[in-house]
């Protein structure tokens, strides 16, 4: 089955302690749960078995235009100069291991396919199954789950790839995703 990993959001705004997003529950949550190496092995063990790899980052220009200002998730971004791209914060983590094969999306809302090329991307390589990982469970792999699921792709979330606010807050949305996902770990990933 042709597959694609989907690694969303894993940029230093929101990862890094020193993120003006993330800064501290997200980025002490994605540390706690080791989240870069996991991803960079998801990373390693999907270029192996020939998979697309797409890294997914969230950001806006240093205008800002796109930016939703009513927005109550993204509304303030342009008064901390947060997620503005070609900036260290929109930058992938630096300890990422990321290949010059791998795509790179970027987005200005929740969901890496609103408005982006991801869906045009996942067509024309014909991927039929989207396996996902990266931050935050709650909201960008819970959007990109979703909105895949109705496009029709099988959909994998690796449970132990991803992370949240809180532990509690991760299990809650990997309770709610497995009605639409098939929930895996990434040593089961060579399996697949």
């Amino acid at each position: 089955m042709k597959t694609a990993l989907i690694v969303l959001d894993l940029i230093n705004d929101i990862v890094d302690v020193k993120g003006k997003v993330g800064g501290t529950t997200v980025a002490i949550e994605a540390r706690s749960r080791n989240i870069i190496d996991k991803a960079s092995t998801a990373m390693e063990i999907a270029r192996r078995k020939g998979w697309l790899v797409v890294l997914v980052k969230v950001g806006f220009a240093s205008n800002y235009h796109e930016q939703p200002k009513h927005s109550p998730f993204f509304g303030k971004a342009h008064e901390f100069r947060a997620l503005e791209l070609e900036q260290w914060g929109t930058e992938f983590h630096p300890e990422l291991r990321i290949a010059k094969s791998d795509f790179v999306v970027t987005k200005s809302r929740v969901s890496a396919f609103y408005n982006t090329s991801l869906e045009p991307l996942l067509r024309a390589q014909g991927i039929e199954r989207v396996v996902l990982l990266g931050v935050s469970t709650t909201w960008a792999v819970e959007a990109a789950a979703r909105d895949a699921h109705d496009r029709d792709y099988r959909v994998v979330v690796l449970e132990d790839a991803s992370a949240a606010h809180d532990e509690q807050q991760h299990q809650a949305s990997i309770r709610h995703l497995s009605a639409i996902a098939e929930i895996a770990t990434v040593s089961q990933l060579e399996n697949m």
